[in-house]
């Protein structure tokens, strides 16, 4: 699903240049649970980005879903990424005006869903979330827990191929971080392929497999088995 060759990614100012990924080889296949860490300033929010297409690499090729993507202007890569590409963010990014039923409900207005085609699918998603007493409600009248939950079910409402989470459970505390990776877990189990940035080794567990960036590269990765 997703490969790397040669990923490199400048910033570059009048006064510094800073390399955020280095020749950054990489290779994500179709339902893989694969989860990305490394200390702050190691180039995984930068990772996430190019895999999400919200940005391009400086240098090297990006492939997403046999697409060579690094030549893809913002246009081209906002149309592959829609209803391929999930996200889950730390601070969930619900809007705030927006009712739990209306946020999970905007992915499908940009595809241009009928209206009725997409009250089911909300619907859907909002119940596999335990989420439908509550769509009514405003993310200001939700728990951290069930914030999140909602923005989860927005990310898989168009059944992407892909989800990208980064820190899924960086705001909640342990007991609703758990509930998430659990929620992420199933999804994964479902098919999903899930790549997620985090600190947390215990969210780390629950991926097939732990990437370590250090400096923009990879340092190590290894298969991690669930007993």
């Amino acid at each position: 699903m997703i490969r790397a060759e040669k990923l490199t990614k400048i910033y570059r100012t009048d006064e510094i240049e800073t390399t955020a990924l280095n020749r950054l080889d990489l290779s994500i296949n179709d339902g893989e649970f694969t989860a990305i860490m490394g200390p702050s300033g190691c180039g995984k929010s930068t990772l996430l980005n190019i895999m999400g297409l919200l940005d391009s690499p400086t240098e090297g090729e990006f492939h997403f879903l046999d697409h060579e993507t690094s030549g893809y202007s913002e246009r081209q890569r906002a149309k592959l990424r829609m209803g391929n590409i999930g996200f889950i963010f730390q601070s969930f990014n619900l809007i705030d005006e927006l009712t739990v039923f209306e946020n999970v409900k905007l992915p499908l207005e940009y595809l241009g869903l009928k209206p009725r085609e997409a009250k089911v699918k909300v619907e859907e998603a909002l119940d596999r979330m335990g989420m439908m007493a509550r769509k009514n409600h405003f993310p200001n009248q939700l728990s951290g827990g069930q914030q999140q939950r909602a923005a989860i079910a927005r990310a898989v409402v168009t059944n992407p191929k892909l989800i990208l989470a980064d820190e899924p459970t960086g705001n909640l505390d342990s007991g609703h971080g758990e509930e998430v990776m659990t929620l992420l877990k199933s999804l994964n189990d479902q098919g999903t392929t899930i790549v997620m940035v985090t600190h947390s080794p215990v969210d780390a567990e629950y991926a097939d497999r732990i990437i370590h960036l250090k400096d923009g590269m990879i340092a190590k990765g290894e298969p991690v088995y669930q007993v």
